[in-house]
């Protein structure tokens, strides 16, 4: 995926693969080398509904912009115009934050530290393997109007 030969991020890794990966890691870990939350199953269960219900307007939010707008939310996919309203308001990356609030609740769900634990490296992950590629695309297109997007907007929260 050469962004010189087509207009968009040269994002080669689905980032919702990072985030399914390290569910799945953390699974694995648990069986090996358990680490487990320290609360009852009821109020794990609460929290982790109130973690995924948190992320649900992000990733809700952005899909409607992307249709209202008719773009692709696929990160390789051509930018036609940069949305700054709505979630983007808050930040640049909502559909990122909704999954790393996905894995926290997965996390809390099933009481699994190990999961919790590798929300961070997934954030840094995606940030190299997706989010450093798409903000280079952007800066080539827009320049300066995407620079000042990304200056008075959060990449996280």
């Amino acid at each position: 995926m050469d962004t010189e030969s087509r207009d968009g991020a040269a994002v080669r890794i689905p980032p919702p693969l990072t985030y399914v990966v390290a569910v799945v890691a953390g699974i694995g870990l648990q069986l090996i080398w358990p680490l487990s939350i320290g609360l009852a199953w009821g109020p794990r269960v609460a929290l982790a509904l109130l973690v995924a219900l948190l992320g649900t307007p992000l990733v809700v939010g952005a899909l409607r912009l992307f249709r209202e707008t008719g773009q692709d939310p696929m990160p390789w996919a051509a930018t036609p115009e940069i949305v700054t309203r709505g979630v983007y308001r808050f930040t640049r990356n909502p559909m990122y934050v909704s999954l790393a609030l996905s894995q926290s609740a997965i996390g809390i769900g099933l009481g699994n530290l190990w999961i919790l634990l590798l929300v961070p490296v997934v954030c840094v992950a995606v940030h190299i393997t997706a989010i450093r590629h798409e903000e280079a695309y952007l800066e080539r297109k827009f320049g300066d109007s995407y620079r000042d997007y990304k200056n008075s907007v959060r990449r996280w929260l």
